[in-house]
């Protein structure tokens, strides 16, 4: 596994640098980090006179499991052939769609969300009766006739606000063959959970499309597995839209593989409703943007890890919560506080330094906000909580809880208002990254119910992560089991899987 130091800046220097250069430093990371999530290759995948790449020496992962590696040998490397059917190519709407320019909303152009996201779906064989491929770009573009814009380009205007022409250029879309099984893939990494073997081969990084601006939106690619099974892998410039505005659009995409006319839910843009007051007037504190500089990660190679809690594990947490709190504190709030305090210690900054955790909250459900059922732009709020180092990870676990609670708690319109015009105030600003723990659950997203004719995948969700961000996803038979996705250099890692360890043993 590839490591990342020699790429890394010494503090000071981000200290220097100004709020868009720190943000693009942590965008960096996250590119850096996911490349040491994957394996040597014999070619690159686009290179013209080499179209066959071979995937070797991949090192399976850490097991996804919260317990301690167990003193064995991990399975043996597993290599596979990805060979792409022709070239990467642009799938437009199937019928002519409208060319006008519509504005993204505030909270769609925050440099937070300036940055292209990876998701994957994986299907075992049975059930559809034709190529995947085929029936998969076929109904893209089927889908691309509602949902036009995604067919678009962005572009800058005024005071770098986003809009997108809607020119009908389209998404690109790549087709591939690996010579490998999904039970392969499962017993090769501990389970189907993130990292992925040969995840760059597996969504391909087609030259010139991994801009913000004027690059296609949405890149899928769809590649047949031995089994009869495939993988569906596509990246997404998030300022266009949420997981759940994605998974709108790939269930439009799944209902016309099934031979439905049309998407069930009309997309809807509207992204109007969500733009600044005039004049803005925040009426919150919004620590969550801080302006202060990022806390860079400390030296050592990033791995990225599952950790799989079943609700036995999630019920052993509240365990160490005060009665009244046990009783009451979700899911949610017990395992992000656990996680929370657990990081912040495998870490170990200063004691008089500040922790942050900023939770991604859905305000879709917000009455006064009034989005209508088929919105499927960024309809998500950062929320925060703030504490010092010392007191997150000498108190108990119920104080961290009630910090989760309450920065829930502060969800209202006029706190969604009072973000969009701090936002519009502040030049959309990225949010504050220094000791940031930032958890974004997609477990109600709506992914693992997306049926291309193949039944529901055997994991759909993200791919990759970056320093500073968990996800959460659906894992275990049924999706009972919550699967977390974290990365971490190796020695805070190795810390961070001993402290979950004590956590759940009580």
């Amino acid at each position: 596994m590839a490591t990342n130091e020699a790429s890394r800046l010494d503090p000071t220097d981000l200290l220097r640098m100004n709020k868009s250069e720190q943000f693009l430093v942590c965008i960096s990371e996250f590119y850096t980090c996911a490349r040491s999530l994957q394996p040597v290759a014999v070619s690159t995948f686009f290179q013209s006179q080499r179209p066959r790449s071979i995937c070797y020496g991949y090192t399976a992962r850490e097991p996804e499991h919260v317990q301690a590696p167990p003193a064995t040998m991990p399975p043996p490397p597993l290599a596979f052939t990805v060979r792409r059917r022709g070239e990467p190519a642009l799938v437009g709407p199937a019928a002519p769609t409208p060319r006008e320019t519509k504005r993204l909303s505030d909270i769609d152009d925050q440099d937070t969300l300036r940055m292209h996201v990876a998701f994957l779906f994986l299907y075992r064989g049975g059930g559809g009766r034709d190529d995947p491929a085929g029936v998969i770009r076929r109904a893209l573009s089927g889908a691309l006739v509602p949902f036009y814009p995604l067919a678009g380009r962005l572009r800058e205007v005024e005071a770098r606000k986003l809009v997108v022409d809607c020119t009908g250029e389209g998404v690109l879309f790549v087709e591939a063959d690996a010579d490998v099984r999904l039970v392969e893939l499962e017993a090769a990494g501990h389970g189907l959970s993130p990292p992925f073997p040969c995840m760059d081969q597996l969504l391909v990084d087609v030259d010139g499309s991994g801009g913000v601006l004027h690059c296609p939106l949405v890149l899928v690619q769809v590649t047949r597995l031995l089994c009869g099974g495939f993988i569906l892998a596509l990246r997404l410039n998030h300022t266009i839209c949420d997981a759940i505005g994605l998974a709108q659009f790939m269930s439009a995409v799944a209902e016309l593989t099934r031979g439905l006319p049309a998407p069930t839910v009309a997309p809807e843009w509207s992204r109007e409703l969500l733009e600044a007051r005039r004049p803005p007037k925040p009426s919150f504190p919004h620590r969550e943007f801080d302006a202060v500089p990022p806390t860079p990660p400390p030296p050592g190679e990033m791995v990225t890890r599952t950790f799989t809690f079943t609700p036995a594990d999630v019920a052993a947490i509240k365990r160490a919560l005060p009665p009244k709190l046990r009783a009451t504190a979700t899911s949610f709030e017990a395992l992000t506080a656990a996680l929370w305090r657990a990081r912040t210690a495998a870490l170990a900054p200063p004691a008089d330094q500040e922790a942050r955790l900023v939770c991604i909250v859905n305000v879709r459900a917000v009455p006064a906000l009034a989005l209508p059922a088929g919105y499927y732009g960024n309809a998500c709020v950062p929320v925060g909580a703030l504490t010092t180092v010392g007191a997150l990870t000498a108190g108990p676990l119920g104080d961290a809880v009630a910090l989760v609670r309450a920065a829930k708690a502060a969800l209202s319109a006029e706190y969604v208002r009072s973000t969009l015009d701090l936002l519009a105030l502040r030049g959309r600003p990225c949010v504050a990254l220094a000791n940031l723990f930032l958890v974004s659950d997609n477990r109600r997203v709506g992914f693992q119910r997306l049926d291309f004719g193949w039944g529901e995948p055997a994991y759909g969700g993200p791919a990759a992560t970056l320093f500073g961000l968990s996800y959460f996803a659906h894992a275990g038979s049924g999706g009972a089991d919550v699967a977390v996705l974290i990365a971490l250099p190796r020695p805070s890692m190795e810390r961070f899987a001993s402290e979950v360890e004590t956590l759940l043993k009580g």
